[in-house]
């Protein structure tokens, strides 16, 4: 402990801050975990959606101007869909190191 303070009072106000701050964030992380598992489901039926007859239908109506033009179109751009997909093997990756370093 480098930090000095005149009172008790003030070290322990000082340190329950970073105790909740320290708990909201392993709460947040937690949380954050917990929904990007449950959308892993997801993730997969996009990934077959990526790679199918169906998008390349899709992507060929619009550039052909067959959809209509306030329609959300993210999904038919590959540079987001490859993004998309590669961040979370990326985040995958980190999961499962992180799992084998705690089983150590």
């Amino acid at each position: 402990m480098s930090k000095e303070f005149k009172s008790s009072i003030e070290r322990i106000t000082y340190y329950e801050a970073i105790l909740d701050r320290a708990a909201d964030a392993a709460r947040g992380l937690r949380d954050a975990i917990e929904a990007f598992e449950a959308a892993q489901p997801l993730v997969r039926e996009l990934a077959a959606y990526y790679g199918s007859a169906e998008w390349r239908r899709d992507f060929e109506d619009d550039e052909a101007g067959r959809l209509p033009p306030d329609l959300k179109r993210g999904v038919l751009s590959e540079d987001a869909v490859y993004d998309a997909l590669s961040e979370n093997d990326e985040l995958l990756l980190i999961l499962r190191e992180a799992k084998r370093e705690r089983e150590r």
